[in-house]
């Protein structure tokens, strides 16, 4: 290691340990199976996690020329320079943040979903099954990175690494002497050698549950892999076998007594417990650097979330009127891409679903600006006429396309003809937390002519709820209106406020505007409205004033858009509106202040914890929800002071929550009164930067449900085959009929009971089967929905899962990369003298099971490599480098995702005296209680 690579090993670790008080988002002691007072599975893979995404933001800053060097630990400045030169502007942690909860949420949801599994916990010497869990796992993964299905790549992830690293924790891995990873675990090409079989003894008694180690001294003596058998329900195990331990394992009362899970830190048995915790990081980078080198840098860092924030999502009608629509959107398109291209605010993916009658789709993702032109201008308008058309079927595509928290912009001027699926669409955005804004060019007052007949307000009432605008304008005056995209397609957009009246009323309403807020914007939609304006320093401006002192006003259809004229608008302002018609009130603005969050419920068992909730929060009893404050400087520096439920509709009605600071700089948020109706969720604290308060508020409107719906996914789906997916209905309303509907997004067959019986209190059991056609494409991701209603339709709630198609894998053979000769023979000892002279190094790469080479690339590597073609039975690599430049990494990747490497160092072996020299003492001692801490 050079002087230079040893400092950045340092730094690196210094910036890991910094962010991890941070990152750190899961519940404190909800992930415990590697834990109880020391390290949890939640601190092992952010450990991983953050220093692998800095390993990699490093490694992609020296291959584009810029410096990794972030200007200080929070999550916020490690994605600035990440970004590196992109990053002009504002730059929000808040999608790294969600990440990074996702992996954590999925990993802990293990304890409580497969709570009884020995494979997912490596219990009862299931050690075949659960590294076919990892295995299978990693395929599952990496296929959905390759197709862009981030978040289904995130869940497979969290819950791959927690039965990894409970390998380390509940088998006797660190007793036998181990230190290094079992790296067959994650390779199904390399036997697992050595297991103890059914009918081996395992363990002597302890009586007391805590003796430091009740191995059989054969077991130690002839290294033989066992775990301890775990019993949550039973306390049944094979003769002599180990147990797992603890107060809820069944099994450890039975002879021989006690267990040697290292679940937990005691004085029995520290070191073993400290060599687990290492050994279980140690394995999680190794399988992350696997995932990293077979899906590419640039794609490891977007499962991360660190992108550019922005996503350009158009979900567009195609039918005979609506060509000049078309060419509005396509205007905008065109002026984003030219407008921000190279900045922090270019968008890092574009989504283009177009729909007609009676078709929809397909939809069309790409992270290329081009594409994107070329197909926004491949539209044209045809067919159809002023009936309804399959907006809603085009909505649900891009809403289970896109990532979490887009903005998605619909253009139409017809009803929804597929009106049935609006409670779909309403559990998706509640699910996803995107936002929905309408372009209608339609004149509204078109009444249903049934319950089930569709009108424009559905498109209002969609937009509400996931904060977003419904906004009707003529044809020739949508391209003013189509400012509001430009506002919204920006980095680090917050939402301040948004309040609705129906009927319209007199209302003032205060906001407390901060110094963060850049690029401030008012939105009030609505018919003969009149409203002020008024600052902090008591100055007005009507409606009237379309340039006045404190803002421009744009006055479009039935928008009236406020841009405030400076930024230096910090203090509490009043905005007085009259109406006697419906009106919404929106105000946004550019902040690194934000806030993620999710409804939560809590769950018992041997690691109880806390499970993001799929549906509505159950009606009748507290909400729950955990929270996390971000700014500037990461979550340390902002106080959160008040957390409550507001109403957007009717009345102004707040319930402020009981705010408990967990140990990972979370807040867990208890609400007793819960508002009626639709609420959302307002945070108000202080910025500790500036010392100033501010206000914010989530966009997707919640409401309570008396129904809850429990269903889990636990595998992946294969083509052509039935996937049976059981799934429980309770109510604590009455008793009675309720009706179930379910839906997917790739209109896969499926077959459901129409509807269930259900007993006040008690769950009711059914299946769901879903079959993806044999021809379906490995890694589709499916987002499916299912909804229960009574039969009265006053109470209802829903379920949003996700299932990955996989054809099942049977090749886990490395491609090999093979160096047949080195010539550096040119090089100087001297490596000052290394300038004008240089090495080669050729290589044969085969690959191992015949299903191809995927992609050859340097990992590591300064000079030029060239390759013969990738379909040759065996490749050939070139390497060609100045002797400066002393270490090559080949990386080659098949098909599948198997990775396979070949290592060349010319450096001569050994540590150059100067550079043990040049350490000072305390770094020395910094990096080795770094290497040791549990």
């Amino acid at each position: 290691m050079t002087h230079s690579s040893m400092q950045g090993f340092v730094m690196n670790s210094l910036l890991v340990i910094a962010l991890l008080p941070l990152a750190l988002l899961g519940p404190g002691m909800a992930f415990v199976s590697i834990g109880g007072g020391g390290s949890t599975h939640v601190s092992i893979t952010g450990m991983a996690l953050l220093q692998k995404v800095q390993e990699t933001c490093r490694a992609v800053a020296e291959k584009n020329g810029y410096e990794f060097n972030p200007t200080g630990s929070s999550p916020e400045e490690l994605v600035q320079a990440c970004l590196g030169p992109t990053a002009k502007g504002e730059v929000s942690g808040a999608k790294f943040h969600s990440a990074l909860q996702e992996i954590y949420t999925q990993n802990g949801l293990v304890d409580r979903d497969f709570v009884n599994s020995a494979p997912h916990h490596f219990n009862s010497e299931a050690f075949l099954e659960g590294r076919s869990l990892i295995t299978q796992g990693m395929v599952t993964i990496k296929i959905n990175i390759h197709n862009e299905n981030f978040q289904a790549a995130r869940t497979t992830l969290g819950r791959v690494l927690h039965t990894l690293q409970d390998f380390y924790s509940h088998s006797n891995w660190v007793e036998l002497g181990y230190t290094k990873p079992y790296s067959n675990l994650i390779n199904p090409g390399l036997p697992l050698d050595n297991l103890a079989d059914v009918n081996t003894h395992t363990c002597s008694d302890c009586a007391s549950g805590t003796c430091p180690n009740q191995l059989l001294p054969n077991i130690l003596k002839d290294k033989k892999l066992t775990s301890g058998y775990m019993g949550v329900f039973s306390s049944v195990k094979p003769k002599g076998k180990c147990s797992h331990g603890g107060a809820t394992d069944l099994t450890s009362k039975i002879n021989p007594r006690g267990g040697i899970s290292k679940d937990e830190r005691r004085q029995d048995n520290l070191a073993f417990y400290n060599a687990a915790v290492k050994a279980a990081t140690d394995a999680s980078l190794e399988l992350l650097q696997d995932l990293r080198l077979a899906v590419g840098d640039e794609d490891f860092l977007r499962m991360m979330g660190i992108a550019r924030s922005s996503v350009l999502c158009f979900v567009i009608d195609t039918t005979g009127s609506m060509s000049d629509d078309i060419e509005e959107a396509r205007s905008v398109v065109y002026q984003i891409i030219d407008q921000y291209k190279g900045t922090q605010d270019e968008p890092s993916e574009y989504i283009l679903v177009p729909f007609n009658d009676p078709e929809f789709g397909p939809m069309i993702r790409t992270t290329h600006a081009d594409k994107m032109k070329e197909e926004i201008s491949k539209l044209k308008a045809s067919g159809g006429g002023d009936d309804p058309e399959m907006c809603l079927s085009g909505l649900q595509l891009a809403l289970t396309g896109a990532p979490s928290s887009s903005d998605i912009y619909v253009f139409t001027d017809a009803l929804a003809k597929d009106i049935e699926l609006k409670d779909t669409i309403e559990a998706l955005i509640s699910s996803t937390k995107s936002k929905v804004s309408f372009f209608i060019t339609a004149p509204f007052g078109r009444r249903r002519r049934s319950l089930r007949a569709a009108s424009f307000d559905d498109y209002k009432d969609i937009a509400l709820l996931s904060g977003g605008q419904a906004i009707q304008v003529s044809k020739s005056e949508l391209s003013q209106a189509t400012d509001i995209i430009l506002d919204t397609s920006t980095s680090a957009l917050v939402t301040v406020l948004q309040r609705a009246r129906n009927p319209g009323t007199q209302e003032t309403f205060p906001v407390t505007l901060d110094e963060t807020l850049k690029n401030i914007t008012i939105y009030i939609t609505g018919t003969s409205i009149t409203f002020t304006l008024t600052n902090p320093a008591g100055v007005t401006q009507s409606q009237s004033e379309a340039s006045g002192k404190l803002g421009t006003i744009q006055t479009v259809g039935n928008l009236h858009r406020i841009r405030l004229n400076s930024d230096k608008q910090a203090g509490t302002w009043q905005i007085n509106i009259n109406s006697n018609q419906p009106y919404t009130l929106k105000i946004t603005g550019q902040s690194t202040i934000t806030f993620i969050y999710d409804f939560v419920e809590s769950f018992a068992g041997p690691h109880p914890g806390y499970a993001v909730l799929s549906g509505r929060p159950q009606a009748g009893q507290s909400a729950t929800l955990m929270l996390t404050v971000m700014g500037r400087r990461g979550p340390s520096s902002m106080t959160a002071e008040q957390v409550g439920l507001a109403k957007v509709s009717g009345p102004e009605s707040v319930s402020n929550g009981v705010l408990t600071q967990m140990d990972n700089g979370e807040i867990l948020v208890t609400v007793d009164a819960v508002p009626e109706g639709e609420f959302v969720v307002i945070v108000k604290g202080t910025d500790k930067v500036s010392n100033s308060q501010f206000q914010r508020q989530s966009n997707t409107q919640m409401s309570l449900s008396k129904v809850k719906i429990q269903a889990v996914v636990d595998s992946s789906v294969e083509p052509g085959q039935a996937f049976k997916l059981p799934f429980s209905v309770m109510t604590q309303s009455s008793d009675g009929k309720y009706s179930i509907s379910a839906r997917n997004d790739r209109n896969f067959p499926m077959s459901f009971p129409n509807e269930l019986t259900l007993v006040t209190g008690q769950y009711a059991n059914a299946t769901l089967t879903i079959t993806p056609p044999a021809s379906t494409e490995s890694g589709t991701d499916v987002t499916l929905t299912i909804d229960a209603k009574s039969s009265n339709g006053v109470d209802s709630n829903y379920a949003v899962l996700r299932l990955s198609v996989v054809t099942k894998i049977t090749d886990f053979i490395q491609p090999l990369c093979k160096v047949v000769s080195v010539q550096a023979n040119k090089c100087p000892h001297d490596l000052s003298q290394c300038g004008p002279f240089r090495w080669e190094l050729s290589a044969n790469i085969t690959d191992g099971n015949g299903t191809g080479i995927e992609s050859i690339s340097l990992h590591q590597g300064n000079g030029t490599l060239t390759y013969t073609s990738l379909s040759a039975p065996i490749i050939v690599a070139n390497y060609n480098a100045s002797c400066c430049s002393q270490i090559v990494e080949i990386i080659a990747v098949d098909k599948v995702g198997n990775v396979g490497k070949c290592y060349q160092s010319i450096a001569q072996s050994g540590v150059p005296p100067a550079l043990t020299l040049s350490l000072p003492l305390w770094i020395c001692l910094l990096i080795s209680a770094f290497l040791v801490r549990p």
